[in-house]
């Protein structure tokens, strides 16, 4: 099954603001998930396979996806891996699987979010509301933040770009985030809870755990070595600080 949602009464009337993909080979709750994102004001599209997912994912450019674990042929994992390549939509993974080596697979391709089914539609929308709440760190300042530098990492909030060794660093947005709140403030320890709070909004309904995952990813792009760190230090018990250890 696949197809776009979105009408108009009498082929008149603005099209819908924003849009939404459902890719979920349950044809029932696709079209639950697709009926409460309708209510959002989203436009929406329904795919059954993460080949096609990805595909409408290209051609589309929704702001939120809601992707399957589970899916025939191109799994949920390898779908949010290759969607990730250019899209910077909100991705939420939904899953039958509650082990904890899904979770952080998944939330590794660069997932934002992380359902376990079964679920409660209502609170799939709360988690969809409070990521698109997300405050944008560069939004709310009245000037450019300054361009920061870390030896040879240049983090330019402004432009939302990163390079190392004068070579761009592609982050996703949720890592971008992270990075702006830790190199703001250069040597300030921010906790999970702060992070959590900066990048996700304060009335984000998970745990503190994304934030270790997205860490990592960081980290893992930034080539730095948590066991020699030369950008992100962990202040054990406490959280994560930029700059040189002392």
């Amino acid at each position: 099954m696949s197809g776009d949602s979105s009408q108009r009464e009498g082929g008149r009337g603005p099209a819908p603001l924003s849009r939404a993909l459902v890719v979920e080979d349950e044809p029932p709750l696709a079209r639950l998930i697709a009926g409460y994102l309708e209510r959002e004001g989203f436009a929406v599209s329904v795919c059954e396979d993460g080949e096609h997912g990805v595909q409408l994912a290209r051609e589309q450019d929704p702001e939120v996806i809601v992707l399957d674990l589970m899916l025939p042929g191109v799994d949920g994992i390898e779908a949010c891996r290759r969607i990730r390549t250019f899209s910077d939509a909100y991705i939420v993974m939904l899953t039958a699987r509650t082990g904890e080596t899904d979770k952080i697979v998944g939330l590794s391709t660069g997932a934002d979010d992380y359902v376990t089914k079964p679920f409660s539609p209502g609170e799939l929308m709360a988690r969809v509301r409070a990521m698109r709440r997300r405050p944008r760190a560069t939004a709310t300042r009245a000037e450019p933040a300054p361009v920061r530098r870390f030896g040879d990492l240049v983090v330019d909030p402004a432009a939302r770009e990163v390079r190392r060794s004068d070579e761009p660093v592609e982050l996703t947005r949720l890592e971008f985030d992270l990075l702006d709140a830790l190199s703001e403030r250069p040597r300030a320890v921010l906790s999970r809870r702060q992070l959590l709070q900066r990048a996700w909004g304060a009335d984000w309904l998970g745990d503190d755990h994304l934030v270790e995952v997205h860490i990592a990813n960081l980290r893992r792009k930034l080539g730095d070595d948590p066991r020699s760190p030369r950008y992100i230090r962990t202040v054990r018990g406490v959280g994560y600080r930029m700059g040189p250890g002392t």
